[in-house]
């Protein structure tokens, strides 16, 4: 059989083999020291170009020119790169109508540096580290001031967003709270951070916004909510909570047909407060016969069953009687719908992520701890781009079974 012809090497391995056999490199750093010193020539070979586009004809060139603009030398400049610190000659024009695009004017830096700074940031990552990161990789120092300098920059972009336009609809939103330590006049103070979680009509994640408070309370979820339906909320259909005191009837006051489910999850670890160590397996097991019932009949009986064989610890057993009725709404429902509403998970896995960039410290101030979580928020953000909620085809599918949801998921899917 014969052989196949060997391809024909690409332009790019023909360049790779020259500089190669010309400056010999045996290391990866000495590869990556030669690709920062080629980096340099390469960029100016752009310039040249794009001022050869801009006259209308090359260097040395005799042919007649449509112009009377001509070159007029270089300047000096010092940019920082993706390759570290670059000595360029940038070509000028004599008439200064060129207008460079690899090395913009003004520009000290074409590494894109901001951004990965802002991205490191919210990614939980210290000054120090980020420092050290952009020295290693790229071959300059960054300082915490310059860092900080940078990360200020977002404070506009911070506020506009927690005060941007909200969709009309969310069928479901989560509720939950976490502290951070802020600096005051009298010393470092836990503060309350308000997160709100939705989904919306078409099962994407959405955080409509961070609030920051004294305390956790009923007055200041008011406060939200109020403010949610100013900025353009108009119905949510289900809202899951820890169980604050006051919150569903504050909720209810602004949204009045909202179903608000207490966390399952809350639940059962409030009650396990009240159960010895070695009986808080079987405990769990006979709880779940209740909430992971098929239907509201089995629901009860398996509850009526449950009280009589707990009956000797009434605190655990007080938790779910005054919450049973959170606990046969969800029956109202289909499967994947309750799956949704009856526990607060997906806000807690938010704030979990939060809590990798509250954990470091306090903070200087509260605009402070807005810049980072909104950075951190971002980054989460980025990863549910276009994922819908597993499953979101059959909730929206039991949604629509229920005669009143159908009618307020179809009005608001036709907007």
């Amino acid at each position: 059989m014969p052989r196949k012809a060997k391809a024909a090497p690409t332009l790019q391995e023909q360049i790779a083999s020259t500089i190669v056999k010309e400056y010999k490199p045996k290391t990866f750093k000495e590869a990556s020291d030669l690709i920062r010193e080629i980096f340099g020539p390469v960029l100016e070979q752009m310039l040249q170009g794009e001022l050869d586009s801009h006259l209308g004809y090359t260097s040395g060139s005799h042919d007649p020119k449509s112009t009377d603009n001509r070159r007029n030398g270089y300047s000096e400049k010092t940019v920082r790169s993706s390759q570290g610190e670059l000595d360029l000659r940038i070509p000028r024009d004599r008439l200064g109508t060129f207008e460079p695009q690899a090395v913009p004017k003004g520009s000290r830096d074409i590494s894109d540096i901001e951004d990965k700074i802002l991205r490191m940031y919210g990614q939980s990552m210290s000054q120090r580290d980020i420092s050290d990161i952009i020295q290693d990789i790229y071959g300059f120092s960054v300082s915490a001031d310059t860092i900080s300098n940078i990360t200020d920059r977002v404070y506009p972009v911070v506020d506009e967003w927690r005060h941007r336009p909200l969709k009309k609809c969310y069928p479901f939103v989560f509720v939950d709270c976490l502290y951070v330590s802020v600096k005051t006049d009298r010393g470092a103070k836990e503060q309350a951070v308000y997160v709100v979680l939705a989904y919306d009509t078409e099962g994407y994640k959405d955080v409509l916004g961070i609030w920051i408070g004294e305390s956790e309370s009923k007055h200041f979820w008011m406060e939200i909510f109020d403010e949610l339906r100013a900025r353009g909320v108009e119905d949510i259909f289900f809202l899951s909570m820890d169980g604050v005191s006051g919150l569903e009837s504050g909720a209810k006051a602004v949204f009045p047909n909202v179903t608000v489910q207490r966390c399952i999850v809350h639940l059962l670890r409030n009650s396990l407060k009240y159960i010895p160590t070695k009986e808080k397996a079987g405990f769990c097991k006979d709880i779940k016969r209740v909430y992971g019932a098929l239907n509201a009949k089995e629901a009860e009986a398996a509850f009526d069953e449950f009280k009589e064989k707990w009956c000797r610890y009434p605190g655990a057993v007080g938790v779910w009687e005054r919450n049973f009725h959170h606990v046969r709404q969800l029956f109202n429902y289909g499967s994947a719908v309750r799956k949704v509403m009856y526990t607060t998970n997906a806000i807690e896995s938010v704030n979990s992520s939060l809590r990798k960039v509250t954990k470091k410290g306090s903070f200087p101030s509260e605009d402070s701890v807005y810049k980072a979580l909104y950075l951190r928020i971002v980054e989460l953000e980025k990863k549910w781009q276009g994922r819908r909620v597993p499953n979101w085809s059959m909730v929206r599918n039991q949604l629509l079974c229920e005669e009143e949801l159908s009618a307020r998921l179809e009005k608001y899917s036709a907007r």
